[in-house]
């Protein structure tokens, strides 16, 4: 119980006063609301305008009549839809009341207007679907969806504007990051399809300081996330598809969304792969966002001029020769006050050979709160250095860290790269130093605990599944050390985990891993 105590201590202690405040808040005003009464009128009327939009991107099909599919989970459904349903977990149910399905190609308009009609007629009992996140996503996709079809349906307008009244009443200034931007951007478009001031004045205010907060010099998404950052410039996308196309409030906020889409672009650019792909660090996965391919398409059809930084900030660094491409991370987990979405995996590294993925971080499967998901985030399971079976950085829960590792050394060269993390110190009076050298055909890996005591220590590769152990002994230079060649579970989408080999090689204060490719 103490353990837990100090645990729950040290991660609060890095939240903001405003994150505490509004827990407190939202917690204090709920149980007010209860004892008198308070419930939200479902039932108002509200007047709204037609607005003008381009094609944005098209969502995966999710939906096949009755059949619901997300995160590689189906609920079928024969009559009523159970809009709570919560048989494969919390994030599951959140993408049902999303509804991203509306933006599929093949949705069919009369089964599309029936689903919103569905969701209205049994909102009284919805829970998770009237959080303020989903709140947010679906007032988004309503409005694209009602303007891309010229519907003009009181009960689904109605409905709409009660909900932006919840959202608003209920922004998540206790979570921040990108939920605090979902709820702006979703604002933005409730404003101008409803031209309300009120709606318009918040998300303005949000996202003047945390577009400035949460997009770093060289151009990421301050919580280190490739998906996420996907996320958040689709959404920056489509509120400049929304402000270039209507003329509402002088399209005042456009200057301060092109100018983030911009740097975001080329930040994602140098982060893909040639073949296409993100590298899966932190928390990432495929098929939740749309690629950076498609993004590139929909910023050009909207004039936006992608300006390219160096890497910096954001602590990633990529190197590419002719034959491979190596994505490494050399910063610190993320913002100390929101690192929900971090992994404890200082000095983590993902390679590609000739377009084709060979050594991965072990990606994401879970959002849900157990042993899979903290395994998904400890220093276990990524390409680094764990000592004493211990993570650098204390991640506990489904989004919680406590105790957190340091960069507390940096130096960069034209091909060489070194780095010190203080994640050891406190518990073992360790520090890990790793160095990075690239060549045209090679990398070379060295890593040096630095402590007085010998501890037990693990380097760790996780390598693609259509890797096998031939071609590990190709291109890793084994010769002389200590190492085991195990089994783990590679997790490229939610839900999805497949075998594949690790290598766990044995330190004893030195270790020297030499890539030949």
């Amino acid at each position: 119980m103490i353990i837990k105590i100090k645990r729950l201590i040290i991660t609060i202690v890095y939240l903001k006063i405003k994150q505490i405040y509004y827990r407190l808040y939202y917690v204090l005003r709920k149980q007010i609301r209860r004892k008198i009464g308070h419930t939200y009128d479902f039932h108002v009327r509200a007047k709204t305008f037609s607005i003008n939009l381009k094609p944005s991107i098209y969502s995966a099909t999710t939906f096949d009549g009755n059949n619901f599919y997300f995160l590689n989970r189906k609920y079928h459904y024969m009559e009523n839809i159970n809009w709570n349903y919560d048989k494969y977990g919390k994030l599951w149910t959140y993408n049902l009341t999303y509804f991203d399905y509306l933006e599929q190609k093949n949705i069919n308009q009369k089964i599309a207007i029936n689903l919103m009609y569905n969701f209205i007629d049994n909102i009284d009992t919805v829970k998770d679907g009237l959080e303020p996140f989903p709140i947010s996503l679906r007032g988004i996709n309503w409005i694209k969806y009602i303007t891309a079809n010229k519907l003009d349906d009181k009960k689904i307008n109605d409905s709409l504007y009660m909900q932006y009244m919840i959202l608003i009443d209920n922004i998540e200034y206790h979570l921040l990051g990108n939920h605090l931007l979902e709820n702006a951007f979703s604002l933005l478009f409730g404003a101008y399809y409803f031209q309300d001031n009120l709606f318009y004045i918040k998300a303005k205010e949000i996202l003047k300081e945390e577009l400035k907060e949460q997009i770093l010099k060289d151009g990421a998404h301050f919580e280190l996330s490739p998906m996420y950052h996907q996320i958040m410039l689709f959404r920056i996308l489509d509120c400049i598809n929304l402000i270039q196309n209507n003329s509402w409030k002088k399209k005042e906020l456009l200057p301060l969304l092109q100018e983030k889409a911009a740097i975001m672009l080329g930040w994602i650019e140098m982060m893909t792969f040639e073949n296409g792909d993100i590298p899966l660090l932190n928390d990432s996965t495929n098929g939740i966002a749309p690629t950076s391919r498609v993004l590139l398409e929909y910023a050009n059809s909207l004039d936006i001029k992608m300006n390219q930084q160096c890497l910096s900030e954001s602590g990633y660094r990529k190197y590419s020769y002719d034959k491979y491409e190596c994505v490494i991370d050399i910063g610190n987990i993320g913002p100390d006050y929101i690192p929900g979405h971090a992994h404890a995996d200082m000095f983590n590294f993902v390679l590609y050979v000739e377009g084709q993925p060979l050594i991965v971080d072990t990606g994401l499967s879970t959002y849900e709160a157990n042993d899979r998901r903290l395994l998904e985030r400890s220093t276990y399971a990524h390409n680094t250095v764990e000592i004493e079976s211990k993570s650098q950085s204390h991640v506990w829960g489904a989004f919680r860290v406590a105790e957190r590792a340091h960069i507390v050394s940096l130096h960069e060269y034209n091909n060489e790269i070194k780095a010190v993390h203080d994640g050891y110190e406190k518990n073992l009076g360790a520090l890990h130093e790793r160095t990075f050298i690239f060549k045209k055909n090679s990398i070379v890996i060295i890593d040096n605990i630095l402590s007085m005591k010998s501890y037990k220590a693990l380097a760790r590769l996780h390598f693609h599944p259509s890797v096998d152990e031939d071609m590990i002994h190709k291109y890793i230079n084994l010769t002389d050390l200590n190492y085991s060649m195990k089994e783990y579970l590679y997790a490229p989408e939610f839900n999805k985990n497949i075998k594949a080999k690790v290598l766990e090689i044995s330190i004893d204060k030195k270790l020297e891993i030499r890539i030949t490719l």
